[in-house]
């Protein structure tokens, strides 16, 4: 026996009956009122609580305090909130910023309790003196004095004398002063510096490049010297602190889990003040004029150490060591190690000034020191927007618990935030995953990588003269400007033919998600004869490339490197590049392109033309690491929360009156459990006056395979609908084994279904398409069939393709055992046999006959009325919503008036029928006549026959399906 026959033999096995839903009984009903009561009670306190709920007060206090060097006058503003004393923040701005670029930072911490303190830094805004990028003895100083102010005030919390209970928080500029003072006065109890730098000679002349076999991030190498100029952002600082546009921190909210439409808003702070660039001021160097007019120094009011330094690089690309040493005094790289105040570093996930590495040296940096240290990742940056709402309600958590210990400990580990490419109501997707540890990005660490091998040839690159024109990577400011919009900038990225090299991976079977920085080993040589002597300059990035060739640059990062030596006779040199830290899912049936190209128009490239041979080591694999955690989400305002409640009050009302409803409605006949189907009366009108079906009435007995018939537009698919709880019924009723059917009716689980086709997930197997369906029941897999279902599909080898490169025939015929599965008791296809080919529609005839001879029930619709004559025994014909005839098919079809008489003389024969009176229609197939006798009995058609001398071997009704059909449609249709 085959494995259909051993599942046909399962009949007996299965239980034809269907127990009663067990009613609910009046307590049962009266707990449920009364947990509704509870559940719209909570909502309407919800309501009333959060209706009563204004903003928190802030009073605001401006003052021109004393810096720390004679002749420095910071203007500051004091935030006051409801009630003091109460814990201190600094809030420090963004470069080209002032302390109204973080007026609605401010404002929110007030309004979470904290005296906030507000203030321009020395050479911004209305404060005097000369930028000196947080020096120690200078900016750095100035927030200590702060720091001591805010001891003298009545409405500051105190640990000791002359020391407040405070924290700092600022983004970029802001955000390295925050760690700078952390690590030089440990009155500091708390910090949260976002978007910020670690060693400014390293963000501004990065190299990604190591020589060797071992890889270390960009932050850990001593590198700084030979790396390459970062041109345009650092161009963009040098204007800012001149007095051109300021460029302070992103002013619009990245994206996060529910946020709205990034591209809605223009960009605005979280008070809705617009960000403002440097207004001048007093100053004591000749910097800006008032307004952010440059006063004709070029050095505007930068110190003039600084300005120097920035011309030697800007003019020569390279750094001096001393340049290097000025750049890493004023960076948090030089205290790190001090730190011990708890640190969450909050770092963007598009930020092509300071990247994830950044961050990632720091935390580094401080949890080898013993510091408390916290990392999370977003989706924003200096190209992608500031904190979000939930981000910065987590960053004034951090705040409540280390400086009043209120609130859970948010403890030392690690998240980021992961936007995909869906979006759902016009914000993006967007998903958090957290650990309890941070791995961070270096090599030797806890972080998992996965090998993802990447193919291409060695291919020669050049470097054009002047090094124009160049590729594009990223748009340096854009952030600044159109706020997160800017992820659509990573879909300009340019590269130019020539000047890269390109190694593409294998379409991916599975999601990769990317979550640090991946790594390769290049070799890189220069042509033999044509002498390099400073080496190359190269630029390497990673692509997310779809299907269509469409391609992303995550982030818009892009890691250069300089090879500072290449042997004349051309022989390669092995070099080890990690690439950017990004976050980015790579969706399956995408590929990752590893690009190196020759040029980049934000970085400073030779000027020299040259040519490279650029090829993968070995197994040309990408390292790429994979950072395991759980989702987590943030806590939800209380705006959404009362409509959450409301919401959810109306569904348990809904929910339990619809479950009230459908234990009226079951309806269970026990005289009809043994009957698959009953339809009585049934009817379904649509607005208009259309009757899709009219008053149909018919059964269907065990063990009939029922063929249902009808032209288009007769009722058969709507009828079916409304069997499977599709829709709802006008009137009438419908019963499957004694159970009236509606929707969500228990019974519906004995009918096996495929009605206007069905839906498969594309990017799945067949096979996995029928398990996923099969375990969205419910019932065990042993009881699903799985063998005998494929077996009827017929699909071979190809079941364990993807769905969407199946034809049409092979999603019908996967569809049809998707029906089959579990083996129903009533098996209900709609049109089965469209797009099998005859040794398939053969082999389904056989499978529904010997499906019904073991005991269940076939339902076919279809309007192939000669595969019905073969297949069903019982048809029921439809016209215009109304049943027109139904019964077994040799009654239908005994009921035409076509006769078929098997004769010796078949020409004879003909002739006599032609002569008698009625008869139509006649016509002599080899020995057999067939005559439309137009109501003439067959017997007297006989005897006219025998009279004529001609011998009748055989006569019967002329077994046609079809003519019946029309004629009876052709009846009703004339009626």
């Amino acid at each position: 026996m085959g494995p259909i026959g051993r599942a046909l033999s399962y009949s007996q096995e299965r239980s034809h009956t269907v127990s009663d839903v067990p009613r609910i009984s009046r307590p049962l009903q009266r707990w449920l009122l009364v947990g509704l009561a509870v559940a719209v009670a909570a909502a309407g306190g919800v309501v009333w609580l959060s209706s009563g709920d204004d903003p928190a007060e802030v009073r605001t206090r401006e003052q021109t305090l004393d810096g720390a060097a004679p002749g420095i006058r910071l203007d500051t503003t004091l935030y006051l909130p409801e009630e003091t004393p109460a814990p201190a923040i600094i809030v420090a701005h963004g470069f080209g910023g002032s302390k109204a670029s973080v007026d609605g930072d401010a404002r929110e911490l007030a309004g979470r309790g904290f005296v906030v303190l507000a203030y321009s830094a020395r050479g911004f805004g209305a404060s005097s003196g000369q930028i000196a990028l947080n020096s120690l003895d200078a900016e750095v100083a100035d927030a200590s004095e702060l720091v001591s102010w805010l001891a003298e005030r009545p409405e500051v919390v105190t640990d000791d004398e002359d020391d407040p209970k405070v924290g700092v928080t600022g983004g970029s500029y802001g955000g390295a002063l925050s760690l700078l003072l952390a690590g030089t006065d440990d009155r500091v109890d708390a910090l949260v510096p976002t978007i910020t730098y670690n060693d400014l000679s390293q963000a501004l002349l990065p190299n990604s490049a190591t020589t060797g076999a071992t890889a270390s991030t960009p932050a850990a190498n001593a590198y700084a010297p030979e790396g390459v100029f970062k041109r345009s952002w650092a161009g963009i600082f040098f204007a800012a602190g001149v007095g051109g546009a300021g460029l302070a921190d992103p002013s619009t909210d990245a994206v996060e889990a529910g946020s709205e439409d990034d591209d809605a808003d223009a960009p605005t702070n979280a008070g809705g003040t617009p960000t403002e660039p440097p207004a001048g001021g007093p100053d004591t160097g000749g910097g800006a004029a008032p307004g952010g007019t440059a006063s004709g120094d070029p050095c505007g009011r930068f110190r003039q150490d600084f300005c120097a330094a920035y011309n030697e690089v800007a003019t020569t690309g390279r750094a001096s060591e001393a340049t290097v040493q000025l750049l890493r005094s004023v960076s948090p790289v030089s205290v790190a190690d001090r730190i011990t105040a708890p640190t969450m570093l909050v770092q963007g996930e598009q930020d092509t000034l300071f990247g994830l590495d950044q961050s990632d040296a720091t935390a580094r940096q401080i949890a080898e020191a013993g510091g408390k240290v916290k990392v999370v990742w977003y989706t924003g940056g200096h190209d992608g927007g500031r904190p979000g709402p939930e981000l910065r309600g987590a960053m004034a958590d951090w705040f409540d618990f280390h400086l009043r210990g209120r609130g859970e400990d948010p403890g030392t580990g690690f998240q980021y935030d992961v936007q995909g490419a869906l979006r759902v109501q016009g914000a993006p997707s967007v998903r958090t995953v957290a650990t309890d540890t941070y791995p961070g990005l270096e090599n030797g660490t806890d972080t998992e990588r996965r090998q993802v091998r990447v193919y291409g040839p060695e291919q020669t690159i050049i470097n054009p003269p002047g090094g124009n024109p160049a590729s594009v990577s990223s748009l340096p400011g854009l952030g600044s400007i159109i706020g997160s919009s800017s992820r659509l900038a990573g879909r300009v990225a340019i590269d130019l033919p020539g000047q890269a090299a390109r190694f593409s991976s294998r379409p991916l079977t599975n999601q990769l998600l990317i979550a640090g920085a991946a790594t390769v080993r290049l070799r890189v040589s220069s042509l033999p004869g044509v002498p390099a002597p400073d080496g190359a300059v190269l630029f390497a990035k990673l692509y997310d490339v779809g299907q269509d060739g469409s391609r992303l640059l995550p982030g818009s990062a892009v890691s250069p490197l300089r090879v500072p030596t290449l042997p004349a006779d051309g022989s390669p040199v092995e070099v080890t590049v990690t690439l950017p830290a990004i976050v980015r899912p790579i969706e399956t049936d995408r590929r990752v392109e590893l690009v190196v190209s020759t040029t980049d128009q934000a970085y400073a490239t030779p000027t020299e033309a040259a040519a490279y041979r650029v090829s993968l080591v070995e197994d040309g694999a990408l390292a790429v690491p994979v950072v395991a955690g759980t989702r987590s989400g943030g806590g939800l305002p209380s705006g959404p929360l009362v409509g959450i409640a409301i919401v959810l009050g109306v569904c348990v009302l809904a929910a339990i009156w619809g479950a009230l409803r459908r234990r009226r409605a079951d309806d269970h006949d026990p005289a009809l459990d043994d009957v698959p189907l009953v339809i009585e009366n049934l009817s379904k009108s649509y607005p208009g006056g259309v009757k899709a079906v009219d008053d149909l009435s018919f059964r269907v007995e065990p063990g009939q395979v029922l063929g249902l018939l009808g032209p288009n537009g007769a009722g058969k698919t709507t009828t079916l609908r409304m069997l499977m709880g599709l829709i709802t019924p006008t009137g009438g009723s419908m019963r499957v084994f004694g159970h009236r059917v509606h929707s969500g009716a228990p019974v519906l689980s004995r009918i096996g279904s495929f009605v206007e086709g069905a839906g498969f997930l594309p990017h799945l197997s067949g096979r996995a398409n029928l398990e996923l369906y099969w375990a969205a029941t419910g019932r065990p897999a042993d009881r699903a069939h799985f063998t005998e279902a494929l077996e009827i599909a017929g699909l071979g080898g190809a079941v364990d393709r993807r769905v969407k490169t199946y034809s049409q025939g092979m999603r019908q015929r996967l569809a049809i055992a998707q029906a089959m599965l579990g083996l129903p008791d009533l098996l209900v296809l709609d049109e089965p046999t469209n797009g099998l080919d005859p040794p398939q529609i053969h082999q389904m005839r056989e499978v529904l006959r010997r499906y019904a001879a073991a005991g269940r029930t076939v339902l076919v619709s279809s309007h192939l009325l000669a595969e019905v004559e073969q297949t069903c025994d019982h048809v029921v014909v439809m016209h215009q919503g109304r049943l027109v005839a139904s019964g077994p098919v040799e009654a239908i079809v005994g009921g035409a008036s076509e006769a078929t008489f098997r004769v010796d003389r078949p020409t004879d024969a003909a002739e006599v029928l032609r002569d008698a009176e009625g008869v139509e229609g006649v016509v002599v197939e080899g020995p057999l006549v067939h005559a439309d006798l137009n109501g003439m009995p067959r017997a007297e058609a006989l005897a006219t026959l025998v009279r004529a001398g001609v011998a009748v071997e055989q006569a019967g009704p002329r077994r046609r399906l079809e003519d019946a059909f029309l004629q009876l449609v052709g009846e009703e249709s004339r009626s």
